[in-house]
């Protein structure tokens, strides 16, 4: 029962910081070192990616018809417009899905580690400054998704696939990539989120095919309450950032960054000095 409750509070965390651009693998992990789950550390290495899967969802109902090219109600040339969408969306998942195939294993052994989370908060907490600075009166040279040509979706591709090292924050390198490229902030919230879909998938039937199959009752219990819960929260944290982005930019998440990777480096660094 107790760690039903702790799954409960790793979705909360999940559901906001996965959209909200943060770094959900930075939150997860400093969560995880203050509240431990006695399911054993191969669980947690699977249950961490895999519990993302519920925010996920998040986006295919929340975008259910718009990512639908099959709608008896869309005309053929919505549905054609539909599968472009898709295409754009697997040309900008290229990056990230080659790395974390070949270089995944390398990744977790190495960089998952407090003082790479908390140099990457704050590296792209200074980003979202610099950037949002320098595009403040600008008008966006994009603003719908036909006009993402395939440089573009592939350099956001590749600052996606920055994000594989933690407390870089998958949807802020792909919104500070988009931005950089004079993409509207609307329309790179929106991107980031469809590139979500493919990458999250393909990341969690990764970890779940290296995990097995050999679950106990109380970790099936424990991974479908924390999706559930990390769906739950994802649904109030997507709407809130589209509401958000109509008339703020991203400075405060940047700040936000800072603060929070000056926190982790005062309290992991003390912690290992006792």
């Amino acid at each position: 029962m107790l760690d039903i409750f702790k799954a409960i509070l790793f979705g909360i965390v999940e559901g906001i910081t996965e959209w909200l651009p943060v770094s959900s693998t930075g939150h997860i992990i400093i969560l995880d070192q203050l509240i431990k789950m006695g399911q054993g550390e191969d669980f947690m290495e699977m249950f961490e990616v895999v519990i993302q899967l519920g925010a996920i969802m998040a986006v295919i109902v929340i975008y259910f018809h718009r990512l639908n090219p099959f709608s008896p109600t869309k005309t053929q040339k919505q549905k054609m417009l539909t599968w472009q969408t898709w295409i754009k969306v697997l040309i900008g998942c290229v990056p990230a899905g080659i790395v974390g195939f070949l270089f995944n294993d390398w990744i977790d052994k190495h960089l998952f580690k407090w003082q790479v989370v908390a140099a990457t908060l704050i590296l792209y907490g200074i980003l979202f400054i610099i950037v949002e600075n320098y595009q403040k009166g600008k008008t966006p040279k994009v603003t719908n998704m036909s006009q993402l040509t395939l440089r573009m979706m592939l350099i956001i591709g590749v600052f996606q696939m920055l994000s594989m090292i933690p407390g870089t924050s998958r949807s802020g390198a792909t919104i500070v990539g988009a931005l950089m490229l004079g993409v509207s902030r609307s329309l790179a919230a929106e991107y980031t989120f469809f590139l979500a879909i493919p990458t999250m998938f393909g990341a969690s039937a990764l970890k779940l095919y290296k995990f097995g199959m050999n679950f106990t009752g109380t970790q099936v219990a424990v991974l479908l309450v924390g999706m559930a819960v990390s769906f739950a929260v994802s649904i109030v944290a997507i709407k809130f950032l589209l509401k958000y982005i109509q008339n703020n930019d991203f400075k405060v998440f940047g700040y936000y960054r800072i603060i929070l990777g000056v926190i982790v480096i005062l309290f992991f660094g003390i912690q290992s000095m006792l």
